[in-house]
């Protein structure tokens, strides 16, 4: 465990204590006001740890149960949880996800709804809290930059909200009357918010990389996110804005504060993953703080439960979610992209001894992992890839210690590409994209080049319905910059992103995968959890559902 994760971890836990009794709208605990005030005199070093509290909500957003992860990837061409010997049905919610027919009572809707909203309304408490003179900052300048921090950080959160639902209500006041029901906005009105809150942030954040600003909203995490809108703006208003976002990465690219990729992709995935040079933006995760019993738990998710032993990890995993295997079919077997990140074949515990299967039909047999799912209601634990991108490390609990990267430099670098290919400069784009492919073919070089006649190519995912009843091929060719969608798809599985991506290249409602068929193109957005709605009558529900 590194310094700077205990120093993180504790902050957040002091924060979360003091912060635990304040109410909706008010605040009303004596103790409370008593301890903050009187004896907790903040200094520029606690600043942190007074806004600490607004970033976990990151955490549980991303990472706990049917949350903003799995929103954005059972539902995408790249991961599945097929039925399994010891369960995975729990009422076909997983299901419902991949073929696109959840309902406006799903748990995931009303998860990634809410936490979310919660993270804002932190938001929202804080900076009334400072605004207010409730936390004493009389420096100016750490005022300011404390201020433009919150903002910035909200503005992700509702980055979430515009994402997933379009149409939410945007709050900013925390002390609002009792029963105030907020206003519905529209998607326009919410991308507008975002970029304006970014932009009236960006000249009071710091632009610093280091360990004070680790995990933390500074300038290149700030414009990473406006980036970020600027790139998905065709989608969130109708307008696209792909000089906006090219211009925006640039800065990023030339700000001289040492933001590079490594050398090595796996390098930014290890364990003790705080110091790469490539997280502009990062979840801090440790174990012994971070202690929601899913605040991180992947491995636990994907590896089959004898493969306790391979890892010696504290708990038995469940041994659920696996690569479907059409998304493994477009790997260049030599990319390490595919060696490093998946569990394939024969599998053994640490001691050398091979695996075996424990359940189902092949008990006894050989634990050796196939690149095969007989269909999404049934499977063996042989079937299935499994995902281990972030470094599973001996002895882990359910939690990994991995940080988690929000925003990384490879992304500031797709993004550019993608806004050069998208505005007839294909060689430029495919430049960037030599440069990101070319550690990924440490044995064969020569593989890391590619053209950008190549990526001005459809996708070479044999999309199609894979299940036992059905077997349809329709191919990626139709897909405009296909082969960028790929490349995407190739550096950037199992960071919990697949589905904006599909729905930017217009593949996410239009393609058949596995046993997912077209299902309405309204499917690119969630529905509005119908409780949100039957307590709010300002809100009206997003068209289909």
């Amino acid at each position: 465990m590194n310094t700077y994760k205990y120093k993180h971890a504790l902050s957040i836990l002091l924060i979360s204590l003091i912060t635990f009794f304040s109410g909706c709208t008010e605040l009303y605990d004596t103790s409370y006001n008593e301890i903050l005030v009187e004896q907790f005199e903040p200094t520029e070093e606690d600043i942190p740890a007074i806004i600490g509290n607004a970033y976990g909500s990151w955490r549980n957003l991303l990472l706990l149960w049917n949350g903003y992860w799995r929103a954005n990837e059972v539902g995408a061409d790249q991961i599945v949880i097929p039925a399994r010997p010891n369960g995975w049905v729990d009422g076909g919610i997983y299901r419902r996800i991949h073929e696109h027919n959840w309902t406006v009572d799903e748990d995931v809707v009303y998860q990634s709804w809410d936490r979310t909203y919660y993270g804002i309304s932190t938001c929202n408490r804080l900076i009334y809290q400072i605004e207010t003179g409730f936390v004493p900052i009389s420096d100016p300048d750490i005022y300011e930059a404390t201020i433009a921090e919150l903002r910035a950080l909200r503005a992700s959160y509702y980055y979430v909200l515009c994402d997933l639902y379009g149409n939410v209500p945007i709050v900013t006041d925390f002390d609002v009357e009792e029963g105030y029901l907020p206003e519905q906005n529209t998607r326009q009105q919410v991308f507008d918010f975002i970029v304006t809150e970014i932009n009236e942030s960006l000249p009071y954040l710091s632009e610093e990389r280091s360990q004070a600003t680790y995990g933390r909203f500074n300038r290149w995490a700030a414009l990473t996110l406006l980036a970020k809108m600027y790139l998905n703006a065709e989608v969130y208003t109708g307008t696209a804005k792909w000089d906006a976002c090219k211009e925006t990465c640039e800065l990023i690219i030339n700000s001289g504060v040492g933001y590079v990729l490594e050398p090595n992709q796996k390098n930014v995935f290890v364990t003790e993953n705080q110091n790469s040079a490539e997280i502009i933006f990062g979840l801090a995760i440790d174990d012994q703080y971070t202690t929601e019993w899913n605040q991180f738990d992947i491995h636990m998710q994907t590896c089959q439960p004898s493969m306790q032993a391979k890892y010696n990890l504290t708990g038995t995993p469940w041994g659920g979610m696996c690569a479907i295997p059409q998304f493994i079919d477009t790997f260049d077997p030599e990319d390490s992209r595919l060696t490093n990140n998946f569990m394939m074949g024969q599998q053994y515990a640490a001691s050398g001894e091979e695996l075996l299967v424990t359940m189902g039909n092949l008990v006894g047999e050989p634990l050796a992992l196939v690149n095969e799912i007989p269909d999404i209601s049934y499977s063996e634990e042989i079937h299935g890839y499994r995902f281990e991108k972030f470094e599973i490390a001996m002895g882990s609990s359910n939690i990994l210690n991995n940080d988690f990267p929000l925003f990384r430099y490879a992304d500031v670098l797709m993004m550019k590409a993608e806004c050069l290919l998208r505005t007839d400069d294909a060689d430029g784009a495919a430049t960037i994209v030599t440069q990101v492919r070319e550690r990924a073919f440490p044995n064969s070089p020569e593989k890391a080049t590619v053209t950008g006649a190549e990526l001005m190519e459809g996708s070479v995912y044999d999309y199609g319905l894979r299940t036992e009843s059905a077997e349809t091929h329709e191919g990626g060719d139709d897909i405009e910059y296909g082969r960028f969608l790929d490349e995407l798809a190739w550096e950037f599985n199992q960071e919990g992103r697949r589905r904006q991506d599909m729905i930017r290249f217009g593949a996410y409602t239009t393609k058949s995968f596995f046993s997912h068929a077209p299902n309405g193109d309204y499917r690119s957005l969630y529905p509005i959890p119908r409780g949100r709605i039957e307590t709010n009558t300002n809100l009206q529900q997003n068209s289909g559902y």
